[in-house]
C-alpha cells in the first residue's frame, strides 16, 4: 500500500491538531471527524484517527462513544488494509460502522489531490 500523500498527511495531521488545541468539544469532534475521513485508505493514520476519538470519548465521560471507538479501533487498520471502509464515514459510534457517507467537498479536494501525488510517484 502507498504511503498517505504529502497533501493529504498535512491535512490530516492538521485537523489532529485543530481537535487537540480546540476548546470547544463540537469543534473538537468535528476535526477528528475531518481528520477520520482524510485516513480511512491507509491503516496506521485511521487506527490513529480512533485512537484520538476514543481518547475524547473517554475525557467526555461518553461511555457509549467509548465502547463504539474500541470497536472501530479494533478493525480500522485491517479495514483499511483490505480496503473495506465506508467512504465519507466521520468513525462516530452515532453512525453505522459500514455507512458510507458524502465527503465533503474541501475534504474530496485534497482526496484528490493526494491521488495525483501518488500517481506521479
Amino acid at each position: 500500500m502507498a504511503p498517505m500523500p504529502p497533501t493529504v498527511r498535512t491535512a490530516f495531521e492538521e485537523e489532529l491538531r485543530a481537535a487537540s488545541t480546540s476548546t470547544d468539544l463540537g469543534d473538537m469532534w468535528r476535526a477528528l471527524e475531518r481528520a477520520h475521513i482524510l485516513s480511512q485508505p491507509w491503516p496506521w493514520p485511521h487506527t490513529r484517527s480512533h485512537w484520538h476519538m476514543l481518547r475524547l470519548a473517554l475525557r467526555c465521560r461518553d461511555r457509549k462513544e467509548a465502547l463504539g471507538q474500541v470497536v472501530r479501533l479494533s478493525g480500522a487498520g485491517l479495514g483499511s488494509s483490505l480496503g473495506r471502509v465506508p467512504i465519507g464515514n466521520t468513525g462516530r459510534t452515532a453512525v453505522g460502522i459500514m455507512t458510507p457517507m458524502p465527503i465533503p467537498a474541501d475534504l474530496a479536494a485534497i482526496l484528490e489531490a493526494g491521488r495525483g501525488e501518488t500517481a506521479r510517484t
